[in-house]
């Protein structure tokens, strides 16, 4: 475990890339799962790679790098073994972490959607062929990314996948979008909502069916029985 030192002449050449994350403990020697974010990760997962955790303020990893030892597969699921992680116990304290790597920033990424963060902010939101925003940033959430999308009624946050988030091209500075209906704005009310109500003060007003009409009726028999029983 060890602290990230970069010098500032290496800061101006370099930028953080998002390249995985830690999901839990396998096994009980150290290693853990791992949810890939490359697809390369025979080029960014070789033993002696170090990456810079991303991890709650108050975990004691803040602020640390961990070290690769090995990269296998376990029924098609990615397992790393790092340096000085060598039981579940320690392996359990980096569950959820995000890995990142200090890339060139010259580097135009070759990896279907894998983008730098500066290669996203500033492009223009499309929905439906028409410009909705900007991208302001983006938000790295232990359960998903977040495009925080700069509208004129205010930011909007995008979950960053594939479904919704279906094409990004760098080059002509655009992204499509295709939120699901009331991401982006309010649902009308459905007019059906309002039939209930109105069918209860009709219900009110007389019988709805057969059953009601004859309870009505019986409810009436007793002062028919008694003006007949009050004539001579």
């Amino acid at each position: 475990m060890n602290d990230a030192t970069v010098d500032d002449s290496e800061k101006d050449r370099t930028q953080q890339l998002r390249v995985g994350r830690l999901t839990k403990a396998h096994g009980l020697k150290g290693a853990i799962k791992l949810e890939l974010f490359t697809d390369d990760p025979g080029r960014r997962f070789v033993p002696g790679a170090v990456f810079t955790l991303q991890v709650p303020t108050g975990s004691a990893w803040h602020g640390k790098t961990i070290e690769l030892v090995e990269l296998r597969w376990y029924n098609q699921h990615a397992v790393g073994f790092f340096k000085d992680i060598v039981d579940r116990s320690a392996a359990e304290t980096l569950a959820k972490a995000i890995l990142w790597i200090d890339a060139d920033v010259a580097e135009l990424s070759d990896e279907e959607d894998a983008w730098y963060d500066h290669q996203l902010v500033g492009l223009a939101v499309m929905r439906d062929g028409v410009r909705i925003g900007t991208i302001g940033r983006l938000e790295h959430m232990p359960a998903q990314d977040l495009l925080i999308v700069k509208t004129p009624t205010g930011d909007v946050m995008i979950p960053f996948v594939k479904a919704i988030v279906p094409s990004v091209d760098v080059k002509n500075g655009l992204v499509t979008i295709t939120p699901p209906p009331g991401l982006l704005e309010e649902l009308p009310e459905d007019p059906a909502d309002a039939e209930p109500a109105a069918e209860s003060a009709d219900a009110e007003a007389a019988p709805t069916s057969e059953t009601d009409a004859a309870a009505s009726a019986v409810e009436t028999a007793p002062e028919a029985e008694a003006d007949a029983s009050a004539r001579p």
